[in-house]
């Protein structure tokens, strides 16, 4: 039974690796004047039979060798170069450029991109199923390990987003809910601190492929339909119970206020009685949701 001397994978990464290129335009005009040369030499010597101007043919080579060396790169455009499969360096400048046409070149795009992620279906910290989306804003960094290191960025950073989001969802409640905390983070309450760690979670992920996240945010957050309406409604609840909390505790004081003026003043006097009667008058009056019906009695209160 044979042993692996080293564990299955890459065995060390690759990072990028400068390179400076010569200028294009001086090469292409030395070039171009040697095929000129050439050219010439062979019309002379097929028009004039002048045999002197042979000694200029073999310039065709050279010429051709630095022609095949040109590209052109735009601004925030790479060319990884390499030599029969290895990597020699990156070229970063902008331009008409010349390198050893013995060297592949292969372009790569550094400009910033965006990554609106689908709508994925997950559960939230409390279990619930939610809807999540986000937009990422991302650029290649090492062009190298982008290339070299993963099969194909574009789409390992794809797929690593999804991941990241499905993390990110499970780890905060949507909303606060039944918490008596408020200090905790969630998903609808606490944008900027969920969008923050989905940043550093992502740039994690993205490390492997040279990748640098910009930006994330999320731009889609909603209860998943099959409970959406229990969800809603639970809200609406919360909401009534909330506002006649607020309705109640200015009742009280209202009517707190009311008795004190009357007793200050002395304008009445009010038994036990008589004050919790005018209570229960007033607190219907303050906390009913219809408008109520005056009713005048006639008698006395112990009649």
């Amino acid at each position: 039974m044979t042993t692996l001397s080293h564990p299955i994978g890459p065995q060390s990464d690759v990072h990028e690796i400068r390179k400076d290129s010569l200028p294009g335009v001086p090469m292409f005009l030395l070039g171009a004047a040697l095929m000129l040369l050439t050219v010439f030499a062979a019309w002379r010597m097929v028009a004039f039979q002048e045999t002197g101007y042979a000694w200029l043919l073999p310039a065709v080579l050279p010429g051709s060798f630095i022609v095949v060396g040109l590209y052109m790169l735009q601004p925030n455009e790479a060319a990884l170069l390499t030599f029969f499969g290895r990597y020699v360096g990156t070229d970063r400048s902008a331009g008409l450029r010349w390198a050893n046409p013995l060297l592949a070149k292969r372009k790569l795009s550094l400009r910033a991109r965006n990554l609106n992620a689908p709508t994925l279906k997950v559960n939230d910290q409390r279990g619930n199923p939610i809807e999540i989306s986000a937009a990422v804003v991302w650029v290649v960094k090492d062009s190298a390990q982008a290339v070299f290191e993963v099969d194909d960025f574009e789409r390992y950073v794809q797929v690593q987003a999804e991941a990241a989001l499905r993390h990110l969802a499970s780890q905060y409640p949507y909303d606060e809910g039944e918490l008596t905390d408020t200090r905790v983070t969630t998903l609808r309450g606490g944008m900027d601190e969920v969008s923050e760690a989905l940043r550093a979670e992502l740039q994690a992920r993205f490390a492997k492929a040279g990748v640098q996240v910009l930006d994330a945010r999320l731009t889609h957050l909603a209860y998943a339909a099959e409970i959406a309406q229990v969800m809603l409604r639970r809200q609406q609840a919360e909401a009534i119970i909330s506002a006649r909390t607020k309705i109640v505790q200015g009742a009280v004081s209202m009517v707190e206020a009311a008795l004190k003026g009357l007793s200050e003043r002395a304008i009445v006097e009010l038994d036990d009685e008589r004050k919790a009667a005018m209570v229960s008058n007033l607190l219907v009056v303050l906390c009913s949701d219809r408008d109520t019906q005056p009713v005048v009695n006639a008698g006395t209160l112990y009649n």
